[in-house]
Order: C-alpha cells, then structure tokens, then sequence
C-alpha cells in the first residue's frame, strides 16, 4: 500500500525546467511592454497637472487684470533714470534693478488661493527684509510642475560666483517655482537695464534693427507682457491674446527659478552647461525671452531664437521635461503643448505681442 502510494506520486505531472524558463519569459515581455505604459500614464497624469497650474496661472492674471486694469508687473523695482535714487532703494550699479523687487507670481498670490501668504507679505519693503524671510522660502504646489527634476526646496540667492549673497545680516532663502513669464523676443535686463541705449530687432524677418534710447526703461525694449516695472494691459497685446505667449514652464533641472521676486545683486546659474550659456541676472528669476534679440548672438554672429528646450540650455529660456516640449499659457488663457521642434519664427512670432505678426493655429 505504501508502495503504490510512493509510486503513484513520483508519477504527478509538474513544470520542467523549459516550461518554467517559457513562462518566466514571457512575464518578463509582458512586463517590459506593461512598464512604459505605466510610465506613459504616469507622465500624462503630471502633464495634465502641470497644464492645470499654468491655467490657473493664466486666470489669476485676468483676474488681476480685471481688479487693477493691468497685467502684473514682471517685477517691481524703484524706477531710476540714471542709476541713482535713494539708500532704501538698494539699486544695483550693473542692472538697475532695486527695491523692492516683488516678481509677478507674488503679485498674483490673491488670485491663487494665496491670500493669507499675501497678506503676510510687506509689498512695501525690500524684498531681502529679513522679517518676511520664513514667507519667501514657503513651497507653493501651485508653482510646481511634478515632472521637473531638479531640485524641489528653497534655494539660497546668489552672486556670480554662486556665492550666498549677505543681506541685511543673513542670506536670502527664496522658495522655488518651475512657471516664468514671456518679456517677448527681446531681452533687457542685466547690462541692458542700465545702458543709455540698445539695439532691437525691427523686422526678424530680415534682421533690420535700430538703436533706442533705454535709460533705465524697459519697455523701450521688451517686446512681450511682462519686464521689469511694465503695466501692459490686455489691450496693447495688439497681435492677439490667443496667439501670443503670457507664461510658460523652466524646470529648475537647468537653473533655479522663484515666485518671489528679484534680488538685485544676485545671477542665475544654469546647472547644464553648453557653449552658449552661462550666469544671468537676477531678472530670470521670474522671465525668460524667445529671441531674436539685439544683444544676443551665437558664436557665428547669428541672432539666437531659442523655443523650448534649446540646446543653448539658456537660463533666460523656457526649458521642461515633458517628452518633445513643454507646456505654454496664452494670453486668453489657454494651455498648450508646444513642440520643441517648432519652427524658430513661429516660435518668435508668438512671443511677441505687438509686432504685428500674423500667426497660424496650424503652425505649432
């Protein structure tokens, strides 16, 4: 009896050694073909998130808008015609920008469910008042896109070097924000911000440029919604709201941006280096331009335009992580993907918004 019990059990079917290694192979293909799925839906699922900050971004600016008849300024700072001005007014002798500095994100912090930060926050002071300095490192989700990264806390506000500027006896902790917004395809800030005079392109078309007098006026130059001190509003964006970029993505996998504001003094270094980079003012902090602009050339003399994810690597560009481009708030508030193949003029004519360029939906 035993014995045919032993025998009958040697005698159960089981898997061989082929099978198993057939069955483990195939889990592994489903697998590998299961995992990019995942991670498909994954990044859709941060896309759709990242979208949705830059439309409530792109609201609170209306909102803004329609409360003060204007646009936020792109940062704030006490308007000098010749670099001189008060002590309080702290101006920097390179780029004229100064106190207080409050950047057009903080500007829209009530228009954003932020009203108790807002509230919290002296706009009147220098923004390097260290009695707000535990508000500027606050982490806003709302300004954070889950796809960048790089580096998700506060971060130090620096010279040149990257050395921690002294203010006020401490350093600045600035808390960080992944959204910028357009000056347009010019650029005046750093040197430009305190030149008497500066070139701009006319016509991209066929590179014509004239000289303008600067003189501490930004405007005189930026070609976009947002610079230092500018009160645009929805009327004077004359190429059309739908057509032309307010506000845009900068993953802080390329340099460090803030919904602070300007710390006059400080720079901007990127943390990808190319031959065509390099520190920048303070001002991108908050903005970024698409060229062409007068002051900036590559290494040929060419005038540089720079859509999404450039391989110039620019701090002063819009730069994300989303596969083949980025996401882009418009002037009427939509939110679109934009590739970062996009034709170079099309990408400049949407970054301007009054040079009187006719723009296609069916060209990005």
């Amino acid at each position: 009896m035993l014995h045919a019990y032993y025998f009958d059990r040697q005698k159960r079917p089981g898997f061989t050694l082929i099978e198993l290694l057939v069955v483990i192979s195939i889990i592994g293909i489903l697998v590998g073909l299961l995992l990019p799925a995942v991670g498909a839906a994954r990044e859709a699922a941060r896309r759709m998130q990242c979208s949705n900050n830059l439309k409530q971004i792109g609201l609170a600016a209306h909102n803004y808008h329609s409360a003060f008849r204007m646009l936020p300024s792109g940062y704030c700072a006490y308007a000098t015609r010749d670099g001189r001005g008060p002590a309080q007014a702290a101006i920097d002798p390179l780029t004229w920008d100064a106190a207080p500095g409050w950047g057009w994100s903080a500007l829209l912090l009530p228009f954003l469910e932020q009203a108790a930060l807002s509230n919290s926050i002296n706009f009147g002071s220098h923004i390097t008042d260290l009695r707000s300095d535990p508000l500027l490192a606050t982490s806003l989700a709302g300004f954070r896109c889950p796809s960048s990264s790089g580096p998700s806390d506060a971060f130090f506000a620096a010279d040149e070097s990257g050395e921690k500027l002294l203010r006020n006896g401490g350093n600045i902790l600035l808390g960080r924000s992944n959204y910028v917004a357009s000056h347009g395809q010019e650029s005046c800030w750093g040197e430009c911000g305190s030149a008497s005079t500066g070139i701009v392109f006319t016509n991209i078309y066929t590179s014509q440029t004239k000289t303008v007098v600067i003189a501490g006026n930004a405007a005189n130059v930026a070609d976009g919604p947002f610079y230092r001190n500018s009160r645009v509003r929805l009327g004077d964006v004359t190429d059309g709201t739908s057509s032309t970029i307010f506000f845009g993505e900068h993953s802080s996998k390329l340099s460090d941006k803030t919904w602070v504001g300007v710390v006059p003094g400080a720079f901007v270094r990127p943390r990808i280096k190319s031959p065509l980079n390099g520190p920048d003012a303070a001002a991108t902090f908050l903005l970024v331009h698409a060229g062409p602009s007068g002051g900036e050339l590559d290494i040929t003399g060419t005038p540089i335009i720079h859509p999404v994810n450039y391989p110039a690597l620019h701090v002063g560009q819009m730069y994300a992580e989303h596969f083949g481009g980025g996401m882009i708030g418009f002037g009427d508030g939509a939110v679109r993907f934009v590739s970062e193949s996009i034709n170079l003029m099309t990408w400049a004519e949407l970054s301007s918004m009054n040079e009187a360029e006719v723009v296609s939906g069916e060209d990005y």
